[in-house]
């Protein structure tokens, strides 16, 4: 596989903001269900650091829960693309490997699809600086499951033909991340589905990295392979995804 330019990938969202947010799937209520749990103390109240937010897919659902949550992204189109479906939340541009917060001022730090992009060596250390004694660090990542196949016959076929491809499972070793920094870590993995239509599932390989990054021929010619691998896989033009949900928390020993 070619060497992947992270900063390249990263940079790319800004061009596919719309269909990030149009496509990308959010999150069950479980999920939240299991934050609490493992962070044993509820959502409701709480000051959270959304690192990463993107358009605010997360951002969105952890404000239903009554968290009182601040958005941070760094890349111009997520944000401005946040800014306008939300213009009352507060958003700050920065990334999570120099957090632009004082000390000790969170409760949650959540990284939903958004820690791969960090330098863990970095971001840890400041997650653990920005928050209060028994706040907690949060990773997240929804992931296809590999063990369905017609999820390994489009992994395979975006490793093809995407020369900066990658998977999530690589670097969302979250426990490995987190335990070395003196954080008592928990997971959870929930699983669950959601049915879109193949458009949608469409403008969700667009807003991949590893798709943004092509030329428009290439996306074009990636883009018509993968309706007509879909639509003979479900010719009802609905498409069934079956997620992993891969939940790490890391609580700071720290206590009030």
């Amino acid at each position: 596989m070619a060497t992947i330019d992270k900063s390249d990938l990263a940079s790319s969202f800004h061009s596919v903001a719309a269909e990030y947010d149009t496509a990308r799937p959010s999150y069950p209520d479980a999920l939240f269900d299991a934050i609490e749990e493992l962070t044993g103390r509820p959502l409701a109240g709480a000051d959270v650091l959304d690192v990463g937010a993107g358009t605010g897919i997360s951002t969105r659902a952890l404000l239903a829960r009554g968290a009182r949550v601040t958005a941070v992204e760094p890349t111009p189109g997520m944000a401005e693309r946040l800014h306008a479906l939300a213009p009352d939340l507060p958003l700050v541009r920065g990334d999570g490997n120099a957090l632009p917060f004082r000390d000790s001022c969170a409760d949650l730090v959540g990284y939903a699809q958004a820690f791969h992009w960090t330098d863990p060596a970095r971001s840890v250390p400041e997650a653990v600086r920005v928050l209060r004694p028994g706040g907690a660090l949060a990773l997240w990542w929804n992931v296809k499951d590999p063990e369905v196949p017609w999820v390994r016959e489009q992994s395979a076929r975006m490793a093809a033909a995407c020369k900066q491809y990658h998977d999530y499972r690589a670097p969302m070793d979250g426990p490995g991340n987190l335990a070395r920094f003196d954080l008592r870590v928990g997971t959870a993995t929930l699983r669950w589905e959601r049915r879109i239509s193949v458009e949608t599932a469409l403008l969700d390989q667009l807003s991949r990295s590893y798709v943004a990054v092509l030329s428009p021929a290439e996306r074009e010619q990636v883009l018509a392979a993968e309706r007509e691998a879909l639509l003979a896989r479900f010719p009802d033009g609905v498409v069934v995804e079956p997620f992993g949900l891969h939940l790490t928390v890391g609580v700071s020993e720290g206590r009030p």
